[in-house]
């Protein structure tokens, strides 16, 4: 319960005087103030994120199946609350790290029908920020860069899976929200990862065209060069050549990808979340022995037509979580000029408010244990490429809102400032002591309507911070692939045997949450 109580008017006592009122009603709202103090969605899904930042999966889950009233993952809610879709989006990330892949396809899936996204193109008079900040009193709005990751990663479950055809569905929804962002922020990163994985599988399907699309998307945003070999392949099949493609093809010369789609944006001064640093191989006591790989694939000029897709296998390795939401004090006068215009009343009337300071969702570090990795194929090191940094880019998006979310906080302060000075009046007509009685209605009415107004903390608190690739053709038959991630949490190393047949494929996932 986060709403400002509305509070009836307590009516006179037969020989009442006013100021007894004055003091019903100071009552009233102190009560409200207690009651009103209830635990953010932060709050509620701590417990949650404290297993998973020791590594204990299983009790995330649990943990999130008590918040959603269910005795097992199996099981979906029977009643969908305002926040319901969002917890059902949580449990499905930690299920895929499990690799409980048709469970977390499952509730992936209907955490998207149930999402409703918060429309940040269409927002011209700071809509926006009101919601962002009011309260946790409405069903949950997913950002855009919620949506779009949601989609990339359940693509991943079904090509885990085998599943193309649904992996394809998967794309197409992962290109109508790509489209929109890139409409509304066409110079900053939108999961480059999930292109490049909606390109693999219309490369796999035989759809070789929009497999160079999606490529040349993921181009855009990062420089890949362990695409060379798969665009150079695709050339000898499909006309379709976007500016990237070209570019690494070599009919244009080939530069990687800079400007602002592959920079860091911090989160905020206190706690700015960096770009990950390169990845580096773990550390290990003998160098590999060579693996038994495919030859490189030869240059487009000697390239004939594809005889068949090659065998291949492809390794996913997510690290740590994005930065979540935490209600935070910030003091006026840096909150008016963070807002701008986005005030709404005058903010002459704070001068006489006793409380200095608005409430808002601040963004913080999920302070990640694991920040590098490696990936072997029969002991041979794979290059592993960072393909998007989600962490950033949930932090860009939290900065453009952040002014509106601001002025959001300041409107509603001017509107408990403005019930306040209400109260001061009221107090001065009374009898007595009414100075006294005025002062101490003003500040019950603006504390309680204070406590009442905490900002809204939900997001996905369980999103990859970093997401990377590694991509191999290797010979047809059995292989070891060895993922191994480290960090200041320690480090942690995961085998898989896999068979791969002759012009197949296997995507493998490692995803820490840590």
């Amino acid at each position: 319960m986060t709403r400002p109580p509305v509070l009836p008017d307590p009516a006179p006592a037969v020989g009442a005087r006013p100021g007894d009122r004055v003091r019903r009603w100071a009552a009233a709202l102190a009560g409200a103030w207690l009651v009103s103090s209830c635990a953010t969605y932060t709050d509620k899904t701590e417990a949650a994120r404290a297993a998973v930042e020791v590594g204990n999966l299983g009790g995330g889950v649990k943990e999130i199946n008590r918040y959603l009233k269910v005795r097992k993952s199996d099981d979906l809610p029977t009643k969908w609350k305002k926040d319901t879709a969002l917890a059902v989006l949580e449990r499905a990330t930690i299920l895929h790290a499990m690799g409980e892949l048709e469970l977390s396809k499952r509730d992936f899936q209907v955490a998207d029908e149930q999402l409703v996204l918060l429309d940040v193109a269409g927002d011209t008079a700071g809509q926006i920020g009101k919601y962002i900040f009011s309260d946790d009193a409405t069903k949950y709005k997913a950002p855009p860069s919620e949506k779009l990751a949601l989609n990339a990663f359940n693509m991943l479950n079904y090509l885990a899976l085998q599943d193309l055809s649904g992996a394809r569905v998967e794309a197409k929804r992962f290109s109508v929200m790509r489209e929109y962002l890139t409409n509304f922020k066409p110079g900053r990163a939108h999961a480059a990862f999930g292109s490049y994985v909606a390109g693999f599988v219309h490369e796999r399907l035989g759809e070789y065209g929009p497999a160079m699309r999606y490529y040349d998307e993921a181009l855009q945003e990062r420089p890949f060069q362990g695409l060379r070999a798969p665009i150079q392949r695709l050339a000898a099949e499909t006309p379709v050549r976007g500016e990237r493609v070209k570019a690494l093809l070599g009919e244009q010369g080939y530069a990687p990808v800079t400007g602002p789609s592959s920079q860091p944006v911090p989160t905020d001064t206190s706690t700015p979340p960096t770009e990950a640093a390169p990845v580096e191989p773990a550390p290990s006591d003998a160098p590999p022995p060579t693996a038994t790989l495919a030859a490189p694939t030869p240059t487009r000029a000697t390239l004939p037509a594809l005889a068949g897709p090659p065998t291949e296998i492809l390794v996913f390795v997510n690290l740590g979580r994005v930065p979540y939401k935490i209600p935070q004090r910030l003091p006026i006068g840096l909150a008016v000029g963070l807002a701008g215009t986005y005030i709404t009343g005058d903010i002459r009337v704070l001068e006489h408010t006793a409380f200095k300071f608005v409430n808002y969702p601040k963004l913080v570090s999920a302070d990640n244990d694991y920040t590098r990795g490696s990936v072997t194929i029969d002991g041979a090191a794979v290059p592993l490429e960072l393909a998007s940094n989600l962490e950033a880019e949930v932090a860009a998006e939290y900065e453009e809102l952040l002014p509106k979310i601001i002025g959001a906080a300041i409107t509603r302060m001017i509107t408990r400032a403005i019930a306040a000075e209400g109260a001061r009046a009221a107090g001065r007509q009374s009898e007595g002591a009414g100075a006294l009685v005025g002062f101490l209605a003003a500040a019950v009415t603006e504390g309680a309507l204070t406590a009442a107004d905490k900002p809204d903390t939900r997001s996905w608190t369980m999103l990859p911070a970093q997401v990377y690739i590694a991509r191999a053709a290797v010979t047809p038959g059995k292989h070891a692939v060895v993922g191994d991630v480290g960090g200041p949490g320690g480090r942690e190393n995961r085998r898989y045997d896999v068979d791969v047949s002759s012009g197949g494929f296997v995507v493998l996932d490692i995803t820490t949450l840590r």
